[in-house]
């Protein structure tokens, strides 16, 4: 249980700030209804479509209620309705828990709030996946074989490992060198994937030859595959569909699971981080390049519009790369396909 503070939060006195100048631009649905009653599954995501032709204009209506301490965190129960100040439309949230008014701090379960995105999705994605540099991966400890002097491990065998082990840790990852990301436009070299092979815990260390049980595999351990220390990876549960607060102009890098097209609900990795400022629930409009056709009547080639295709949502930011999850798609989505501000 965490307890939330009374004092409410900078990132709400921005949205605060930008309300009312911006409500006038967002287009509301057809047929939006007064109120949504928030169930559980549901995401912000989810919600935000009910009202909102575009999701991500959702922190641009949300208007602050003063007795509540943060409004931010949605529940199953809690209802959403549509009331409009000086003509400009408002959202807001009426708890469904019944609270009697007293000084003291009550606390609320965090765990409880509908997220952002569909979680588990990503979850799954995070423990598999990690980017990293050369020199990590050249520096971490490696396989050196299985016992029995087999080349190949699997779960719970043993296997020996050589390199730095003077951290002191007891559990590592298994990872693979995968292809590097590099910027399309540039060719800079943005990370190395690491490809999760399994888990392991030390079971003796002799100098800087470890013995080591597999805890987990994902697949055969090889001679070679490097072992990192866990990252511990927090991923935000309440961040929020938004549009950048800097201009964005990227591409898309890699499809993961090895596959060469995106849907909705796949992640792909993007090339701008957080140096280009990108944050996480930032949403980019992805769109398919113009092709270049000939016009028949002026005898010349032309560059059709590029045509969007979909939305997409980062979720996680490395300072020269980002991970996204793609929530709307009208076609696959390819390697190489155009992101920018929605």
């Amino acid at each position: 249980m965490k307890k939330i503070p009374f004092a409410t939060t900078l990132i709400m006195a921005m949205l605060l700030s930008i309300s009312s100048v911006m409500a006038e631009a967002v287009s509301l649905n057809k047929d939006v209804p007064d109120e949504y009653v928030v169930k559980r599954g549901d995401t912000l995501w989810d919600i935000s479509g009910v009202f909102l032709q575009d999701p991500w204009m959702w922190p641009e209506i949300w208007h602050a209620n003063q007795q509540i301490k943060n409004p931010h965190l949605i529940y199953p129960g809690d209802t959403i309705t549509l009331i409009y100040i000086d003509g400009v439309p408002q959202l807001v949230v009426k708890r469904s828990r019944d609270l009697k008014l007293s000084p003291e701090i009550r606390s609320m379960d965090h765990a409880e709030a509908i997220s952002a995105l569909p979680l588990e999705v990503i979850d799954n994605f995070l423990s598999k996946n990690r980017v990293t540099d050369d020199a990590t991966l050249r520096s971490a400890p490696y396989v050196l074989g299985g016992t029995e002097r087999r080349i190949l491990v699997g779960m719970k065998d043993d296997f020996y490992a050589r390199g730095d082990f003077t951290a002191n840790r007891l559990s590592y990852g298994i990872y693979r060198r995968g292809d590097p990301y590099l910027d399309p436009e540039t060719g800079e070299l943005l990370g190395i994937r690491a490809i999760d092979v399994g888990a392991a815990k030390i079971k003796a260390l002799k100098d800087d030859i470890a013995t080591m049980g597999v805890s987990r595999a994902a697949g055969e351990i090889r001679i070679k595959d490097r072992l990192l220390v866990s990252e511990e990876r927090t991923l935000a549960s309440t961040f929020y569909p938004r549009a950048p607060t800097t201009e964005i102009k990227a591409s898309v890098l890699n499809v993961e699971d090895g596959v060469r097209n995106a849907g909705a609900l796949d992640v792909v990795a993007i090339n701008r981080g957080q140096r280009d400022g990108l944050q996480a629930g930032d949403t980019l409009a992805i769109s398919k390049r113009g092709d270049i056709t000939k016009d028949r009547v002026a005898n010349q080639r032309v560059q059709l519009p590029d045509e969007r295709i979909g939305l997409l949502m980062v979720f996680y930011t490395y300072e020269k790369m980002s991970f996204g999850l793609v929530m709307e798609a009208d076609r696959q989505v390819d390697i190489g396909d155009l992101l920018s501000n929605p």
